[in-house]
């Protein structure tokens, strides 16, 4: 293992390169991370796949129609909206949206969480490029309530809602507070926006269709890449004026790119192949936390977590009260030793000593009992000091 700086310590990249080795070389993995699948497998499945989606006799796409036009009406389809256009980033798409509703609304102040996507993950894109403003109707780990919405001080013009809400654990409201928090921004009269990047993974939890969900908001965002797999990209979608109007807009912000069919591609193929089998990732992600938190009880670790409990997606997460880098070289020193990769990176989370991670069920992961993901349990807190 490499060094950097002559301080001892492994380099970031060395780091990574571990990462990668150890889930190539697991037998058992819960969900192997895309970083963690060669470009050469990449560009098989892409083209090996590519003839179930698209017929690969037609022209290439160019500023966005062909294949790119097929998958915008796809994914309009299946959230019951009039129009979809696709971006190259959600961060993008996003963008877009709330500018167009700022102009539409005559209002550039947006309602949303301070640990929503664009508040945390964007550089202050929001203000700092659409020259809008945010305002935190809460500041709870989790969506805001209606009454929260209906009494909030300050007057704003959209309301953006993340489903499910990535830094609180994935967590979704339920559907009677879907609703109800929709209705009063209604009653504010805002416009509803939702960051739908994993919207394709909530069906399970509300128990409704993906247009049944959408249509509660104006507008909805989704990803290609976080759910279903995709090598990247993203799509807006809502009215057809709105989607006119974006299309201006993703001109004007670089995102009307010559060529996207690999993109394109791998998105249909993850509408084909992955978006049928959420909702059994889903349900088996349920069985791994029940797992998990039976399996550290069992261990007599001193505290953990699995949250929520149960999962609302296939994703969520759990805590323990290490440092993240001893956890690490458990993780590591497990996968390397055992060929079984129960986790993937943890990190200082709360208070001092006590660490996050995020847990992915999806493919691989089916193969895992109960039983499996206990005795991996085992195994992981025997290599803990």
């Amino acid at each position: 293992m490499g060094e950097q700086g002559g301080t001892g310590e492994p380099s970031p990249t060395d780091d990574r390169a571990r990462r990668f080795a150890a889930a190539r070389d697991a037998e058992r993995i819960l969900a192997l991370p895309p970083m963690a699948v060669t470009l050469a497998e990449r560009l098989t499945a892409l083209t090996t796949g590519a003839a179930e989606v698209a017929d690969l006799e037609r022209p290439g796409d160019v500023y966005g129609d062909e294949v790119v036009a097929d998958l915008e009406d796809e994914v309009a389809r299946l959230l019951g909206k009039e129009a979809a256009v696709f971006f190259p980033t959600g961060t993008m798409a996003q963008q877009v949206a709330l500018r167009c509703w700022a102009g539409r609304t005559g209002s550039a102040t947006v309602a949303l969480h301070p640990r929503s996507h664009p508040e945390v993950h964007e550089a202050g894109a929001l203000s700092v490029v659409s020259g809008l403003r945010t305002v935190h109707p809460t500041d709870a780990p989790r969506q805001p309530t209606a009454d929260e919405v209906l009494d909030f001080e300050e007057p704003f013009g959209t309301l953006m809602l993340e489903l499910p809400q990535r830094e609180a654990g994935f967590v979704l409201p339920s559907w009677q507070e879907l609703t109800d928090v929709v209705a009063a921004a209604r009653e504010r009269d805002a416009v509803v926006h939702f960051d739908g990047a994993r919207l394709w993974e909530c069906t399970t939890h509300f128990g409704r269709p993906l247009t049944e969900i959408s249509a509660l908001a104006d507008s909805v965002y989704v990803s290609f890449y976080k759910s279903l797999e995709g090598i990247a990209g993203a799509a807006l979608a809502g009215p057809l004026s709105l989607a006119d109007e974006a299309r201006a807009w993703r001109h004007r912000y670089g995102g009307l790119m010559f060529q996207q069919f690999p993109t394109a591609l791998s998105a249909l193929l993850g509408l084909r192949n992955v978006l049928p089998r959420l909702p059994e990732y889903v349900a088996h992600a349920r069985v791994v936390a029940d797992a998990l938190r039976e399996g550290f009880a069992s261990a007599r670790v001193p505290w953990s977590r699995v949250h929520p409990d149960p999962p609302h997606t296939h994703q969520f997460q759990c805590w323990l009260p290490y440092a993240p880098e001893v956890l690490n070289e458990a993780t590591l020193t497990q996968a390397e030793e055992t060929g079984t990769q129960l986790f993937w990176r943890w990190f200082p989370e709360g208070p001092p000593g006590l660490s996050v991670t995020e847990v992915t069920v999806n493919g691989p992961g089916l193969a895992w009992t109960a039983g499996d993901v206990r005795a991996a349990v085992a195994e992981f807190v025997r290599r803990l000091p």
